[in-house]
């Protein structure tokens, strides 16, 4: 049994043994140290400075599906990011669509009276306003930790209320207290994608058992390249220009896809995943139950791994002569633009913080610039990095720490303090700490940037050039805003308080 047959996707604590706190080093976690990783039963943190809710990523992607609408069950607050990615979502359906949309978004604003008598009414109420008010395709249900702690059942409202609406009602499950694994959020979008829209009538088997759906036909030279909002369209244009010319097909699955188009993904010849931190949980039933076998390992960043990542889509088609024709030419024009910012990036020091597996493929790219990585930390680790640690491991001539670690400030403060890195690549909403050290920061996502593939190489390197030319803003900025960390914190061990311990750095 797949585990979208279930009513909810199972934790990635429990699916993959994913872990969110550990102190050692890139030799450690490749094994190169003599040491056996070990990042089951961490133990977690005896203190700790915050965390990421499910519902951050979960909404990212779900407030760009056009012809929906997002509706939380839950505290009016649980929706505040909302409005910073509407941004996001204007942007990309511009790039898009050539207009721009806003998200839509309602919250049944759950209060204390709902908490005491239940919520399960106002839900109902609120589908059936937002079907005849809207008119959309589709209703997400997201539901946040209130209803989850009282047992409101979201799943037995869609069923009562469903054949009373138009639209069709997608359960999204993201009780942020049921897992401290952020990345949750990606297996309950795509649990609830799979449970409702990929399901439009009778399956047809073929001689394996696993056919597109009756009426549907196998697209041959069609592949699903995966997008959780991790890419912007520049991006998405790039992969897309590198698989055109191998005479492949895309489609972008899931964001900005209409919901009513997402069956297309059963028909694919091939699933490419481009983070398989985001697409693991979607890919393995894509596989499992409509036999669309998937790619699911290099992230496109960075020369090498994006030479992999398109090396192994062609030998899927039998195209490799082709692939390394294209890998050969883009290498060498790249390699020559790049020629003007070596001198400025050689030896110069690097700390870098996002999700893991963009935190491991952006130090394997700025190695590629010149750059000496000091210093990782990813938000947690699961297996499918196990490859990128040995990559880095490989390549890095001294050993440097890994901070696994779902944000905590405090331990990043501690590192960089230590490391002065001349320069930190994060999440435009944790560059804070960096920043007020005086160390230059450069945004590492933003959909608006070019990050991704070759061209995304020379776009990072042109980016980081004029940063590094000019670092006086944060200069001044440690000069005029402190940390609120003692002097004693700055000396102790950075990962005091990992319960498992952690490795010196």
């Amino acid at each position: 049994m797949s585990h979208i047959d279930l009513k909810t996707p199972p934790k990635r604590e429990d699916r993959l043994k994913a872990c969110i706190a550990h102190g050692g080093s890139i030799c450690e976690l490749a094994g190169r140290s003599g040491k056996k990783s070990c990042l089951q039963n961490d133990g977690e943190r005896s203190f700790t400075q915050g965390s990421i809710c499910l519902l951050l990523p979960a909404l990212a992607m779900l407030n760009s599906l056009p012809d929906n609408v997002v509706l939380l069950h839950s505290a009016v607050g649980c929706g505040s990011c909302s409005h910073s990615q509407n941004a996001n979502v204007r942007f990309g359906s511009t790039v898009r669509q050539g207009k721009a949309t806003d998200a839509r978004w309602l919250s049944t604003a759950m209060n204390e009276t709902d908490v005491i008598t239940g919520g399960e009414e106002k839900l109902e109420q609120a589908i059936i306003e937002a079907d005849q008010r809207y008119k959309p395709y589709s209703i997400t249900v997201v539901s946040g930790c209130v209803p989850g702690i009282i047992g409101d059942d979201i799943d037995g409202v869609i069923q009562r209320l469903q054949p009373e609406v138009n639209a069709r009602l997608l359960p999204v499950h993201c009780e942020g207290f049921k897992t401290k694994i952020w990345a949750t959020a990606y297996d309950a979008v795509y649990h609830g994608i799979g449970r409702t829209l990929l399901r439009p009538g009778e399956q047809e088997a073929g001689d394996n058992g696993l056919a597109p759906f009756k009426g549907l036909e196998r697209l041959p030279r069609t592949v699903n390249l995966m997008n959780v909002s991790s890419m912007g369209r520049v991006d998405e244009l790039e992969l897309e220009r590198l698989l055109k010319e191998l005479g492949l097909d895309v489609n972008v699955f899931p964001v900005f896809s209409h919901p009513e188009s997402m069956v297309k993904a059963t028909q694919a010849a091939l699933s490419i995943s481009t983070c398989p931190t985001h697409d693991d949980y979607f890919l393995s039933y894509l596989e499992e139950r409509f036999g669309v076998p998937a790619l699911i390992q290099h992230m496109p960043i960075g020369i090498e791994n994006t030479g992999l990542w398109l090396r192994d889509v062609a030998a899927r088609f039998g195209f490799e002569t082709a692939a390394d024709g294209i890998i050969a030419r883009e290498e060498r024009e790249l390699r020559d633009a790049l020629r003007e910012f070596r001198p400025l990036f050689e030896g110069k020091t690097v700390f870098i913080s996002a999700g893991e597996f963009r935190a491991l493929a952006t130090a394997r790219l700025l190695e590629e610039l010149g750059f000496r990585v000091v210093g990782i930390r990813s938000f947690h680790h699961d297996e499918f990095a196990d490859v990128e640690y040995r990559k880095l491991a490989q390549s890095t001539e001294e050993d440097y720490v890994v901070d696994i670690a779902n944000v905590q400030p405090f331990e990043e403060a501690n590192l960089l303090r230590r490391l002065k890195p001349d320069l930190f690549l994060g999440h435009a909403n944790g560059n804070g700490t960096a920043a007020k050290l005086g160390i230059p920061t450069h945004v590492i996502y933003n959909t608006g940037l070019a990050y991704i593939g070759y061209k995304g190489v020379y776009e990072l390197a042109r980016r980081l050039y004029r940063q590094l030319k000019n670092p006086i803003y944060n200069r001044n900025l440690a000069e005029n805003v402190r940390l609120p960390y003692r002097s004693e914190w700055y000396g102790a061990n950075p990962f005091a308080y990992i319960a498992s311990g952690g490795t010196e750095a």
